[in-house]
């Protein structure tokens, strides 16, 4: 496993895809984690396993230009018009990255008893070689990621107010996860600013 902290800009991946991480970006991120725990109006997440829809304990937001129907996990989503602070947010992503998004999902950890499996971002909704921004606030996670064929694992940790960007054959090639750790009991909110195709 390779193990990376503060390899800020650089791609953290060996190969088969490009992951940046690129540290704290958000000077004002406590404002804002506050914002958006307070105003999103936050939902758990449903995901289909072995036939069966059930609610996860982590909870879920997806916002967009438009309406955009977003399915994932057997489950279809339509996107609520952007809030202020998002917008802003995303415009402070965008600047940073010379990307445009037109839609984000929110993830909500209340503590680290929850986490996430290992999945690729790779629904037909976000074409290929998508770029997908990941804005962390809150609790300082573990993010790990894991090549599909030779096993080669990547673990970046996290911190309050950071940005992590995936693109080129990342989701293609990679899978990526967030583990449970029973010593996390604050909260985190991840922003993963996408870009659906039409």
């Amino acid at each position: 496993m390779i193990d990376l902290f503060t390899a800020y800009g650089s791609n953290l991946l060996p190969c088969n895809g490009e992951v940046n991480y690129y540290g704290p970006v958000l000077p004002d991120a406590d404002r804002y984690l506050h914002a958006l725990l307070h105003t999103i109006p936050w939902q758990n997440d449903q995901v289909f396993v072995a036939g069966e829809l059930r609610s996860t304990k982590r909870k879920v937001a997806w916002y967009g230009n438009e309406r955009y129907r977003y399915t994932y996990s057997g489950v279809t989503r339509e996107a609520q018009p952007w809030t202020p602070e998002l917008l802003a947010l995303k415009a402070v992503v965008e600047s940073r990255l010379g990307v445009t998004f037109n839609s984000c999902l929110l993830n909500l950890y209340s503590n680290g008893a929850e986490g996430m499996a290992w999945h690729s971002d790779d629904e037909a909704a976000l074409g290929r070689n998508t770029t997908i921004a990941s804005l962390s606030l809150g609790a300082e996670r573990r993010f790990l990621l894991r090549h599909k064929t030779t096993g080669a694992t990547v673990s970046v940790l996290l911190q309050h107010g950071s940005l992590l960007v995936m693109k080129g054959e990342t989701q293609t090639f990679w899978r990526h996860s967030v583990p449970k750790s029973a010593a996390i009991h604050a909260p985190r909110v991840n922003l993963t600013f996408r870009t659906i195709v039409l």
